[in-house]
């Protein structure tokens, strides 16, 4: 059975389960899952993930005999990578993406060498980030395709040189319609038969909604997610502050560790809502449950969002949901049926939004059984892990790797055109 390197930025992750779930079924149905990640993950206190640690090929672990060999593999392949050191060389983009995207070509040179010893016959990358670089041009050097997994950001603001990843890759999977149809649009010289859509989704059965909670006067409103600038957290402060300011009796809970944690912290100090909003830090799978169980409602306030598996969670735990109307979250969230959608941007509307939600709550019960069937349905794990896998397994038994000739071009048309 064929060789499967599957490549991530960081690996393993407590935050992205799917990543080892599809590597479980694949070596399940007989592939060989090299697991790979480029940057040196946290240590874990998780068991399972300490083992896949022991496991991965990480590109920051530096080898004398690997280095050599990709000394040897820049000199006597170059015509197989030296037209993507033309690409950003010559693209007109900021020198200091240029430069990074130099140093990840020479980085993808060095995890060429690291992948030949395991005779790898297709690589498959996990988000659009650096990786995808780094996987394009490993593939390139090793004459074998890759594939590429693309989700939110990835795709709608840190999509540097995705034009020529489209285009090399064997065929992309994407996690929305919204960003399939942005990707035709966006990049039009893209085969429409190699963009694919795979949704992701939860473990349904691990989330079996328990018996409501009751008995809280005040209303609970919940958000997961790292403390990043793309989640929108001051929108959630400040939408916070409006609603106190219109007499709303609640508390809100924000579940996650990031690079915002003093920000919002000033924010909230500034802004007078100590007692109204906590900041949870990191928590366990089982903390963050009984956060759900506890919770009225559950919010996210992203400014850029795949299909965000938050609110899966929610929704298959039977919980209301508040979420921007923004990029493939109306493919899950059905505005007034599965949950509710605000304007993005609008204040105004997320309290609007809040308080019709606090006034209506005891009869949602038709919309919280929507919710869930609209996650078993088209959100299941199970499921669409499966049909991930089939993608792959079909593109591996019936497309064959590319062949070309040491000495040739790696592209049909030159990059700088």
């Amino acid at each position: 059975m064929p060789t499967v390197a599957y490549l991530t930025n960081v690996f393993p992750s407590p935050v992205e389960p799917y990543v080892m779930d599809e590597i479980r079924q694949l070596r399940g149905r007989g592939i060989t899952v090299v697991p790979c990640s480029a940057r040196r993950a946290s240590p874990a206190a998780d068991k399972d993930l300490r083992a896949w640690s022991d496991e991965v090929l990480c590109l920051e672990s530096l080898h004398f005999g690997l280095l050599c060999r990709a000394a040897y593999l820049c000199i006597t392949r170059y015509k197989r990578w030296k037209d993507f050191c033309l690409r950003a060389l010559f693209r007109k983009t900021p020198a200091k993406r240029r430069l990074r995207a130099l140093l990840h070509t020479f980085i993808a040179i060095y995890y060429a060498a690291m992948l030949e010893r395991h005779h790898i016959e297709h690589i498959h990358v996990h988000h659009g980030y650096f990786a995808s670089w780094v996987a394009m041009v490993a593939a390139a050097v090793l004459n074998i395709p890759f594939a590429m997994t693309l989700h939110g950001s990835d795709l709608l603001i840190h999509a540097a040189y995705l034009d020529t990843k489209l285009r090399h890759c064997q065929f992309c999977v994407t996690i929305s319609d919204f960003n399939r149809r942005h990707i035709l649009k966006n990049y039009p010289g893209t085969d429409p038969a190699k963009i694919f859509v795979r949704r992701m989704g939860v473990d349904c059965e691990m989330s079996i909604p328990p018996p409501t909670k009751s008995g809280h006067s005040t209303f609970r409103m919940l958000t997961v997610g790292r403390l990043h600038p793309v989640k929108d957290h001051a929108f959630l402060i400040n939408g916070c502050h409006l609603l106190k300011k219109r007499g709303l009796r609640f508390a809100c809970s924000i579940a996650g560790d990031g690079p915002e944690l003093l920000s919002l912290e000033k924010q909230i100090c500034h802004l007078g809502l100590q007692q109204e909003v906590q900041l949870l830090g990191g928590l366990s799978h089982q903390q963050i449950s009984d956060e759900y169980d506890e919770a009225d409602l559950i919010v996210l306030t992203s400014r850029s969002e795949g299909i965000p598996l938050v609110l899966m969670e929610a929704m298959a735990r039977s919980k209301i949901v508040l979420a921007p109307a923004i990029t493939g979250i109306p493919e899950l969230v059905e505005d007034g049926t599965t949950g509710f959608l605000y304007r993005p941007g609008s204040l105004d509307d997320f309290a609007a939004r809040v308080e019709l939600i606090t006034s209506t709550r005891s009869g949602l019960t038709n919309m919280r059984r929507a919710a869930r069937q609209r996650v078993l349905c088209d959100f299941n794990r199970e499921k669409n892990i499966a049909a991930f896998c089939d993608l792959l397994i079909s593109h591996l038994q019936v497309v064959p790797a590319r062949v070309v000739p040491a000495e040739s071009h790696p592209y049909e048309n030159s990059v700088l055109q």
